[in-house]
């Protein structure tokens, strides 16, 4: 029994979902349990695709059977793993995002608007990962665009219309590259299918590959935000409200990050661009903590990280070997989830402290002690304190980086130790000044000196403990994990994703 009919799912489920959302944009407890049901099923039809694409090796459809000119939808262990984790992560986000008050609710997420839109994002998202065609990538990207600027720009503060306009001023621009290289691809090899792409770019003259794959790379590295096209983002997620930005941050960056690797290991197999990417990779890396270790607000200190770790992902990619990669795709798994964690944690503590800024912050550890382990469990986690999945990332990346024995590799083994060092300090700068020096009091209606901020909402806190859990759980299953990225990388690289995508003949 074939089950390739289950590919389109996600991205069906989702816009199914988001249009009766708007249905029902009245009748907030309908449109909840659409919301999340559509989610739930998402994720079990990800599971699925995860299980099949492991033990029957990829799975493709071509869309309307239109074999090989139309669109083809693939779940290869790397994608299906990403859907899987993308849609762990949708799902939580959206039921923390439940869990505040009314006020709350309509002030930072109103739910006519957020269901919607967030469901839509969720369909762009599934489709980026699964499909095999570079223009339904860029469609791909453009739901992602439309979505989270309205998401980015939820309440309308002055604050947030303009980090939107930062947004969608890169994200067009970068859009626009896209176009101008899916024309360069499309009038080189006669399609956009990324398996035939691949088999026709390798006859063209290298400085014609050259071209486009630089033209490729700047377009997903604008996306992924790697430096020096990476200032846009500490301005950008900032501002929205915390589950908005818990979601940026987990999954958008590495869409741009899956998008890098297709076209290393698909268009391009045989220039892996190994100097230019590592240096890219250690700048970014580098460059990034640098940021986050200057700020004294939670949240553009968190983003200045997310930055920093994209590095990370680009220094397995650029090492182009199979342990580099399995490295680089289980560590992109890692830090979806605990970057998204401690966004989410940071919302908790501007609920209860009051603000984000260090300035205004302290005691919290024993104003709310279950605060304090919610932070502190993940901010290690992403400083990769062993035995957590942060350090066996890092771990596998150090060892591939080893292996490599160029001097370039080498400076990127040294900036990835240099980068964890400086990220434990910027968590522990976070910890010292948020939770451990004495909580500063404001004046109230009353002229009485009280405590900034309100009560955590269990169910919001209940939510956070489970992500955080699941953080946990890589380290639990840390073997099978590398084992399958193990697999995944293998996949990838020795061209089985063309050979599962093409037809006999096609050739």
């Amino acid at each position: 029994m074939t089950w390739t009919w289950l590919l389109p799912m996600p991205i069906l489920l989702a816009l199914l979902g988001a249009g009766l959302s708007l249905i029902f944009g009245r009748r907030p407890i309908i449109q909840r349990a659409i919301s999340v049901t559509a989610l739930s099923l998402i994720l079990v039809v990800a599971g699925a695709l995860v299980y099949l694409a492991d033990t029957q090796g990829p799975q493709v459809l071509w869309i309307a059977g239109w074999q090989p000119l139309g669109i083809s939808l693939v779940a290869d262990r790397l994608s299906s793993l990403l859907l899987l984790v993308s849609a762990v992560i949708c799902l939580l986000v959206l039921l923390f995002s439940l869990g505040q008050d009314q006020e709350e609710r309509l002030r930072e997420t109103p739910i006519s608007i957020y269901h919607p839109t967030f469901l839509a994002l969720t369909a762009g998202v599934s489709n980026a990962f699964l499909t095999g065609d570079l223009f339904n990538l860029y469609v791909g990207f453009e739901m992602l665009l439309f979505a989270s600027f309205v998401l980015l720009t939820l309440g309308g503060t002055g604050e947030r219309i303009r980090a939107g306009t930062t947004y969608v001023v890169v994200s067009l621009v970068s859009s626009l590259l896209f176009l101008v290289g899916l024309a360069a691809v499309y009038a080189a090899t006669g399609t956009v299918n990324m398996a035939q792409a691949g088999v026709r770019l390798a006859q063209l003259p290298p400085e014609v590959q050259q071209v486009i794959q630089y033209l490729l790379l700047t377009v997903f590295g604008i996306k992924a935000a790697v430096f020096p096209l990476s200032a846009w983002l500490p301005d950008s997620y900032p501002t929205a409200p915390a589950p908005v930005t818990a979601v940026f941050a987990g999954l958008l960056t590495k869409v741009g990050v899956y998008a890098m690797i297709r076209t290393q290991t698909v268009l391009f197999p045989e220039n892996s661009m190994q100097r230019p990417m590592l240096v890219i990779g250690i700048l970014t890396m580098v460059i990034g903590i640098l940021g986050a270790i200057a700020q004294s607000e939670i949240k553009r200190m968190l983003s200045f990280t997310l930055v920093s770790h994209i590095g990370y992902m680009v220094f397995g990619i650029a090492l182009d070997t199979a342990a580099g990669l399995s490295a680089a795709i289980f560590y992109t798994a890692h830090h979806i989830i605990v970057q998204t964690t401690l966004f989410l944690v940071a919302g908790l503590i501007e609920r209860r402290g009051g603000s984000t800024s260090l300035n205004e912050l302290g005691g919290l550890a024993s104003a709310s002690p279950v605060l304090g382990a919610l932070f502190l469990i993940p901010a290690l986690n992403l400083a990769g304190i062993p035995p957590m999945s942060g350090f066996l990332g890092k771990a596998g990346l150090l060892r591939a980086g080893i292996a490599e024995g160029n001097w370039l590799a080498s400076v990127g083994v040294g900036a990835v130790l240099v980068t964890s060092l400086l990220t434990l300090f910027a968590m522990a700068k976070v910890w010292n000044r948020a939770f451990w020096q004495q909580m500063p009091l404001v004046e109230n209606e009353d002229g009485k000196m009280v405590e900034a901020g309100q009560p955590l909402q269990p169910s919001m806190a209940v939510v956070a403990a489970v992500i955080v859990a699941v953080g946990l759980s890589l380290t639990v299953l840390a073997g099978p994990l590398y084992g399958f990225t193990d697999r995944a990388a293998r996949d990838t690289r020795d061209g089985g994703y063309i050979a599962a995508v093409l037809p006999e003949g096609v050739h």
